[in-house]
């Protein structure tokens, strides 16, 4: 079995990919809610600054920036992930995997994790997790997704709010 190794950089900002197991659910939208209330509820007992989020059907990324000093961002997804999951309805179907501890399957066990190394790197993965939606077919313009953080950037004038443009035509290759 491989040896995964995070980065403990204190105080970092990073980058997160985190999926369902089903990804052809629609789960994380259909209950946004209940992910904003385990969001808050880890925030409460152990703080983080979410610098950008995007929610999509089946998967989620955001950045975020720890205390000084601070590395558990690991404790803090398998909480949100726990709470997540423990507030969904019982009528989900339970792990086949691993039934005799009536696990739900909702979650992969992995998630991407990458440690942002400068403000170019932060940008671009500010611009990844905007543009997101509209990479995957699911609005005409990024503004139209209502389960982003580009919404707080346009009130902010980070971006502007057409920003992102209309997705690239689909008549073919190169535009043929």
């Amino acid at each position: 079995m491989p040896n995964y190794s995070r980065d403990r950089t204190p105080g970092a900002t990073w980058f997160f990919t985190l999926a369902l197991a089903d990804r052809s659910s629609d789960l994380l939208v259909r209950h946004a809610h209940l992910l904003g209330r385990a969001f808050r509820s880890v925030r409460a007992v152990a703080p983080f600054h979410c610098l950008a989020i995007v929610v999509l059907p089946d998967h989620l990324h955001c950045l975020w920036k720890l205390p000084e000093g601070d590395v558990g961002y690991p404790r803090r997804w398998r909480q949100i992930k726990g709470a997540f999951t423990h507030s969904l309805p019982e009528t989900l179907p339970r792990s086949r995997r691993r039934p005799l501890r009536r696990e739900r399957t909702v979650w992969q066990r992995r998630y991407w994790e990458h440690t942002i190394r400068d403000d170019t790197d932060l940008r671009r993965h500010l611009d990844y997790i905007h543009y997101n939606p509209l990479k995957h077919g699911l609005v005409e313009a990024v503004g139209d997704w209502p389960h982003s953080s580009f919404h707080r950037y346009v009130a902010q004038g980070v971006y502007p709010a057409d920003w992102g443009g209309r997705p690239p035509s689909s008549a073919g290759r190169y535009g043929e």
